[in-house]
């Protein structure tokens, strides 16, 4: 069982924290996990992604050229790794901010209205946390305890209740 994954997005819209609190979790579950971020020099508004690896074997290197599953936050990140995708894999895009459709017929995609349900929750900040959610939800890659014990030692905890509500939100999505 491995999991390659990919997080896609503009800087600031949580795309490594998504993948770390995700890595975080792989190694609460005793897991093998590799957690690689990579960003343009802006920071904020620049591009944004994160290869996490999680396995029950050995990662022989961190770099993720066909990912299992592919969680999107903005079109240019779409049009980048879609097509790198194994074939059945999973695509999660936030649909508020990605204004196609994916092209292959060939992988599974959600969509979620991510930064409307965050909003209803309170925060577009937690976005991220909606499509990790369902990604969780989805792939059994870790349970929801998991992440939520990830989030809980690894996060900060005046956002703990506001993430988990968003990260239950987006497991309605995986259903």
């Amino acid at each position: 069982m491995t999991q390659e994954v990919i997080f896609a997005g503009f800087g600031g819209q949580g795309i490594l924290s998504m993948g770390k609190f995700l890595a975080y979790a792989g190694m609460d579950a005793n897991l093998n996990v590799s957690w690689l971020p990579s960003y343009g020099p802006e920071m904020r508004g620049g591009t944004a992604n994160c290869s996490v690896i999680l396995s029950k074997e050995p990662v022989g290197s961190p770099i993720v050229t066909e990912p299992s599953s592919v969680i999107v936050m903005n079109r240019p990140s779409l049009d980048k790794f879609e097509e790198s995708m194994v074939k059945g894999g999973l695509l999660i895009m936030d649909s508020d901010l990605v204004n196609r459709d994916a092209e292959r017929t060939d992988i599974e995609v959600i969509k979620i209205p991510a930064q409307s349900e965050a909003e209803k929750l309170g925060s577009k900040k937690i976005a991220n946390m909606i499509l990790l959610g369902a990604l969780v939800k989805k792939t059994g890659i870790v349970s929801m305890e998991e992440l939520l014990a990830a989030l809980k030692a690894h996060g900060k905890e005046k956002f703990y209740e506001v993430n988990k509500a968003a990260l239950e939100k987006g497991a309605e999505y995986a259903k």
